[in-house]
């Protein structure tokens, strides 16, 4: 476990089972809800043996082929990029999950599939009745999603929506850093990624801190949770997590939700564009804009518009489906111009 072994301790609450205290989910921090889903059918079958999940698994799953990673030995199971950033050590294909499970139990599977993993597939699409016995009390316009493999590395990355994760078998370690540590953790490319989010290029397991010094400074602020079949742990929108499966077979649940309407768009579309129209601005007009941002997004309030007449006000008052979509086509004019 190496540095993570002195790191924090995620805070921990102790639930009775199906009972995930509604006030978790505004925490600012990590939370590890410990046994929150121990009662569901899924635990108990998937926990048992390989075998015993697929015949669970398979009273739910289509025929429809998933998306799936895989990679031989020598990634030691992180799936990351190759010597330049300009590809991945991985591999992407397509096959059932059936297919998945009967490769992970085969010992003597080629040696190109020693690693398997599963990411992000939509738990209503791809095993459709799952969730009326094994489910938790999230927004309802949550995304629930299923994580599947052997023994893996996912580096660290961020996500906007906030996460409840639960762990149906195996074991998960999750490092997670606040997201005022994004300077410390050198992070790559954004354009190029393995699985849509940019990552940390520091490798948790061993940190090179030669080559990462600020790395240093992201160690002290670290908290860590292992979890056992049964917990959730809940990871607030934007902080940083490094997940581990620790076992020959690990399944996980994941829920996204937001807080804001998805009319409003998604911040990273945002920072793209910023990145293109500011980042090369002299110094002086960054700091204008700075200014710009801070007045109108940052610290914005009502004092931006209420010295307007009402009418008058338009996209500098709140904005509803409507008044979103008219901006949305104002800024793809500008942007096709």
């Amino acid at each position: 476990m190496g540095w993570q072994a002195d790191a924090a301790r995620v805070q921990r609450l102790e639930c009775k089972p199906g009972a995930v205290p509604p006030d978790a989910f505004d925490s600012d921090e990590p939370v590890l809800l410990a046994a929150a889903v121990s009662h569901w059918p899924a635990v108990a079958a998937c926990s048992a043996s390989l075998a015993s999940a697929a015949a669970y698994l398979s009273r739910f799953w289509t025929k429809a082929p998933v998306t799936a990673y895989a990679g031989d030995s020598s990634m030691n199971g992180r799936f990351f990029y190759n010597a330049d950033c300009t590809g991945f050590n991985f591999q992407r294909g397509r096959a059932t999950l059936a297919d998945i499970l009967r490769t992970l139990a085969d010992p003597n599977r080629e040696a190109r599939l020693k690693t398997i993993y599963v990411g992000s597939t939509p738990v209503d699409q791809w095993l459709p009745g799952f969730r009326a016995d094994n489910d938790v009390p999230v927004p309802a316009d949550a995304l629930a999603s299923f994580w599947l493999g052997n023994e893996t590395r996912v580096s660290a990355h961020h996500d906007f929506p906030d996460n409840l994760a639960c762990v149906v078998a195996g074991r998960r370690r999750v490092t997670l850093l606040p997201p005022d540590q994004v300077c410390n953790l050198y992070v790559g490319p954004v354009e190029r990624t393995p699985s849509g989010q940019p990552i940390s290029l520091v490798d948790f397991s061993a940190p090179d801190l030669q080559a990462h010094p600020r790395f240093a400074a992201a160690m002290a602020k670290a908290q860590v949770a292992v979890l056992e079949p049964g917990d959730a742990i809940f990871i607030p929108s934007m902080w940083w997590h490094h997940v581990e499966s620790l076992a020959p077979f690990n399944l996980l649940i994941n829920y996204w939700w937001r807080s804001t309407p998805a009319y409003l768009g998604t911040p990273s579309a945002a920072l793209l564009h910023a990145m293109m129209a500011l980042r090369s601005l002299p110094a002086r007009q960054r700091e204008a804009w700075r200014t710009l941002f801070d007045h109108y997004v940052f610290e914005a309030d009502e004092t931006v518009y209420n010295h307007i007449s009402s009418p008058g006000r338009g996209w500098l008052a709140p904005l509803d489906e409507n008044s979103a979509k008219a901006l949305r086509a104002e800024l793809l004019n500008r942007l096709n111009q």
